[in-house]
Parts: structure tokens; C-alpha cells; sequence
């Protein structure tokens, strides 16, 4: 008995030379495909396939194929170029495909949409690697936002209304608020594989609401409470913060809130002459929180709290105030939030 070989290893005459010997031993001399694979050290599963293919197409079954992995012919250059767009402008719903994000999966589905072509994902991977695309974790947009009025923001009425505050000597302030609730999710917790740590906590579902303002120089104004976020709650601490800043002029920018614009607030203003000759209200375009730094605090501030179980309201209202306290005395981190590059504009 032949000691089996490597057949790979053979020239593609030899290899066909072989095959020729196996399916001759079987149909000529009558050996069974084990006994052939004996004698010329194959396999019986190679022997009985060479002698079948021999049956169904001849002789000419037994040449060598051209070795290596099948090439794929490339995309065209204006495919490539449709779908990298399609990928950056649009997401996978608009193209009416059965996805919310741009996974392998769904660019998979794109190219076969665009080109008739069914890739694996291993493809579809190294094609946006080539392409420059990285897993990211996405930002929420509003579908509402329009990105015209956003544009006008950052090109031409912050300037301006930046020109007119340095005119004035007005400070300006951002302004926002949050809500908390004792059961927001917490951070992670090491423990031993396989066993789940366990954190302690209330059964009573409890919280509170936050109103806070700041400013690039590193300035910080807040007011905790509960309940409701109404035009009362407003009043009192636009009155707060004009206390809190002398005699200058402020100029205070805010979301689109029911409550900022609500008619109280117009009258709280116009009812004292000072008290609207030095406090103005700004409007930032509808759906874009992205544009406040206030928003820098309320993550700051929620993220503080994910490390703290409060028992109660009132400890809950306690942690914030302490934390909010300790960012008044820390300016420094104050005006990093601006650094951020989604409001480095209001630097």
C-alpha cells in the first residue's frame, strides 16, 4: 500500500496524471475506490469523485483547475462612489431597506440593491475599510431639525448676537434644565466571571429637576426643585440669576421650551424697566441640543449621580446640590465644557 500523499503539493500535470491512474485502476482493473486510493495514496472519497466526474463529463474532468481563490471582478468606480454617498447622507430606512444603522449587513443589502451583487459580510468589512469607514456609535437627531436655521445660528445670528453682547458689555449665559429619577441606569461594577454584582436600592421610585446656567468664563448659576418645570420655576430663576450678577447686562440663550416663551415670562420682564433693560432672552433653533453647553452640565451632573444611591427625594436633591456647588468652585472644568466640539463655537 502506497503511503498517502499531499496532492496539493503535486504540479497540475502531475496532479492530472494522478487522477488519470486512480479512475483507470477503478474502471480498467476493476478496483473498488478504496482499494484504488490504497494503491495510488488518495483518499476513497477522492478516488469514487474522479471516477464519477469521469462518468458524467469524461476525461476532461480530471484537468487541473486554475489554483488560488475565484476573483471577484471590483465594483465600478461609479458604484463605489453612489454607495459611499449613500452611506454618508442617508440613512438605511430612506433607501427602504430593513435597517436603522449603517451595520455590514445593511451596506451589504445596499450594494446588492445598487449593483445585483450578494457579498458576505467579511467583504462587505474589508470594502469599508478600504473606504475609510469605522464603527461608530451614532448621534441622536431629530428628523424635525432643520439644519438650514442651524446653519444660520453658527454662520450669522450667534456672531452677531455676539458682536452686540461685546457692544452692550452683556455676559452671555446658556441656560438649560434636566430632570433625575432614582432609577437612571447605573455605571458598571467589576465582579467574578459569571457572577452579576448586586447593588443596593429603594424599591420607591423618586426624583428631581434641575435649572442651571453657565457661562465661557466659567461661571455657573443653578436652582434645584421638584416637581413640575413651569413659567413660576423660570421667574425664579431668572431672579436668582440677576442677583447673582450685579448691575451688568445679561444675555441669556435657551431652547425653544413652551415655558421660555410663555407670556408670564414676557411680563416678569417688562414689569420691572431695569429688569428688562438688562436681562434678554435668545431662542436656539428647534431640536438642537447639541448647540447648548448647558448640555455639558446636565451630563456632567447625571453622570456624578450614576455613582450615588440616594435613599430619598431629599438625598437625591442634596447629591446634585453638592456636586453643582463643588463645579461653581472649579471653573477651570466650568469652561472646559466649551471645549467640546460641538459647542466650541461658544468659546
Amino acid at each position: 500500500m502506497m503511503k498517502r500523499m499531499d496532492a496539493r503539493k503535486l504540479s497540475p500535470s502531475a496532479q492530472e496524471d494522478l487522477r488519470r491512474r486512480v479512475v483507470y485502476s477503478i474502471r480498467e482493473d476493476g478496483l473498488t475506490p478504496t482499494a484504488a486510493g490504497r494503491l495510488h495514496g488518495v483518499t476513497r472519497q477522492s478516488a469514487g469523485k474522479w471516477s464519477r466526474a469521469v462518468e458524467v463529463s469524461g476525461v476532461v474532468a480530471l484537468r487541473s483547475q486554475k489554483r488560488g481563490p475565484k476573483v471577484r471582478p471590483r465594483m465600478k468606480v461609479e458604484d463605489e462612489r453612489a454607495i459611499r454617498r449613500a452611506i454618508r447622507n442617508d440613512c438605511p430606512d430612506q433607501l427602504v431597506l430593513p435597517f436603522a444603522l449603517w451595520s455590514r449587513e445593511a451596506v451589504g443589502a445596499l450594494i446588492e440593491q445598487k449593483t445585483g451583487r450578494r457579498v458576505s459580510v467579511w467583504t462587505v468589512g474589508r470594502q469599508l475599510r478600504r473606504w475609510g469607514f469605522t464603527p461608530q456609535k451614532p448621534v441622536r437627531r431629530a428628523y424635525e431639525r432643520d439644519e438650514t436655521k442651524v446653519r444660520a445660528w453658527l454662520k450669522s445670528e450667534y456672531p452677531a448676537l455676539k458682536a452686540a453682547a461685546r457692544r452692550e458689555k452683556a455676559r452671555i449665559f446658556w441656560g438649560d434644565e434636566m430632570g433625575l429619577r432614582s432609577d437612571d441606569q447605573i455605571g458598571r461594577s467589576y465582579a467574578p466571571r459569571g457572577r452579576t454584582p448586586v447593588v443596593g436600592a429603594t424599591g420607591k421610585r423618586f426624583g428631581c429637576s434641575m435649572i442651571s446656567a453657565l457661562s465661557n468664563r466659567g461661571e455657573l448659576r443653578f436652582m434645584v426643585f421638584k416637581g413640575k418645570f413651569m413659567a413660576r420655576t423660570f421667574i425664579d430663576f431668572l431672579a436668582r440669576l440677576l442677583r447673582s450678577t450685579g448691575e451688568q447686562k445679561l444675555y441669556l440663550i435657551v431652547d425653544s421650551h413652551p415655558v421660555h416663551k410663555a407670556g408670564k415670562i414676557r411680563d416678569f420682564l417688562a414689569a420691572d424697566p431695569t429688569r428688562q433693560a438688562r436681562l434678554k432672552l435668545f431662542y436656539l433653533p428647534g431640536y438642537s441640543p447639541h448647540l447648548n453647553p448647558d448640555e455639558c452640565v446636565n451630563q456632567d451632573t447625571k453622570q456624578a449621580m450614576r455613582k450615588q444611591r440616594p435613599r430619598d427625594a431629599e438625598e437625591l436633591i442634596s447629591n446634585v446640590r453638592s456636586h453643582l456647588k463643588r463645579r461653581q468652585k472649579q471653573p477651570a472644568v466650568v469652561r472646559r465644557f466649551f471645549h467640546e466640539q460641538h459647542v466650541r463655537y461658544a468659546s
